[in-house]
């Protein structure tokens, strides 16, 4: 099926601006108590959740009223559209924990997916810098982040000669099955952050492996995805085959990220 034509990098650029109005909603949350509530699932949401969803769900249906919206706290209500071959995935508030904590590695994440693929998303950490770090990427048009020195563009690098960067998990991690997977593979460092960030690191090149294991949801990656491989990179499933959207109940497998070298 051929999908209308769309101009995506002024779309990134539009997406971008409505990020930022979410985040101010975030923010706004950030700077006071956090009251905590439990899910059905036993994940936490917060008032900033909701909130930045409202502010994103009225934005698209302004900005795209054709395109379906699945996010996740309508999700969770029971919310759900029919999906086609283009949708959006938002994640209002991605690393609601580290939100709670307070360690500023908590991102908004609007993705746009097409024929089961991200070809468009936004990543915006408002607690990281002056201005917030957004990172943006349109499969075809590059990828770029801006922060308050500026937008510039970004690419996956080459894993340097000494071996790989490996990025996991700070809230979600599984140490036994990263060493198993990594077994025979040259590392020479490890670290963790929160959020859709561990998949900007890779696109940004300033990393080279996040392999996942255990429960994510369609919406918690896809935005990041979308600037993985707008940046060169790719995320794939560890049974093999890339890692698609739009799957029954929105869940995923395990997966892997990597840099434009591959899984390594």
């Amino acid at each position: 099926m051929t999908l209308p034509s769309l101009d995506y990098p002024a779309l990134l650029d539009s997406i971008a601006t409505l990020a930022r109005e979410a985040a101010v909603e975030v923010m706004a949350v950030y700077a006071g108590p956090i009251a905590v509530r439990g899910k059905a699932d036993a994940s936490p949401v917060t008032e900033a959740d909701e909130r930045a969803e409202a502010v994103i769900l009225a934005g698209l249906a302004k900005l795209a009223p054709q395109i379906p919206v699945v996010a996740e706290e309508a999700a969770a209500a029971g919310r759900v559209p029919q999906v086609g071959e283009r949708f959006w995935l938002v994640d209002p508030l991605d690393g609601t924990k580290e939100f709670i904590s307070r360690n500023g590695e908590f991102t908004v994440n609007i993705a746009l997916i097409e024929h089961g693929l991200p070809v468009l998303g936004v990543v915006l950490a408002p607690a990281q810098g002056p201005a917030g770090r957004l990172y943006a990427g349109a499969v075809g048009h590059g990828a770029w982040v801006e922060d308050e020195h500026g937008r510039r563009a970004i690419g996956c690098r080459a894993v340097p000669p000494e071996g790989l960067t490996v990025v996991a998990s700070r809230s979600h991690g599984d140490e036994a099955a990263l060493q198993a997977f990594l077994a025979g593979r040259r590392v020479a460092f490890s670290t963790t952050a929160g959020s859709s960030l561990k998949l900007c690191l890779l696109a940004a090149g300033q990393a080279d492996l996040y392999p996942r294991f255990g429960r994510t949801m369609e919406w918690d990656i896809a935005a990041g995805h979308a600037v993985l491989a707008a940046a060169g990179g790719q995320v794939g499933c560890l049974a093999g085959g890339p890692l698609r959207y739009g799957k029954p109940g929105f869940e995923n497998p395990h997966f892997v990220a990597s840099g434009g070298a591959g899984p390594g």
